[in-house]
């Protein structure tokens, strides 16, 4: 069975915008104006918007982490190879 992707499933642009559908639309059932429910629309997308882009460089930033810390561990292991090669 394949494992759940929480955050990529979290920074999904299709998830937010049927979310803020749903929300729309329970608040237009409950008879809120017009321009009330743009204002709602717009604030949720305003914060989902900076919601996913806090995601998504939280995701770079772990790749680019980890790219380094191979590259690291790839250099120290080199060094060690060439130590020991001499002795």
């Amino acid at each position: 069975m394949n494992k759940i992707n929480l955050k990529q499933k979290l920074t999904s642009r299709k998830l937010w915008i049927a979310v803020v559908g749903i929300i729309v639309g329970i608040a237009m059932a409950f008879g809120i104006e017009e321009n009330e429910y743009a204002e709602l629309a717009g604030a949720i997308t305003s914060i989902v918007s900076i919601v996913t882009y806090i995601f998504g460089e939280s995701k770079v930033d772990a790749a680019r982490i980890e790219n380094e810390t191979k590259t690291d561990i790839s250099a120290e292991i080199d060094r060690l190879k060439r130590t020991s090669e001499t002795t």
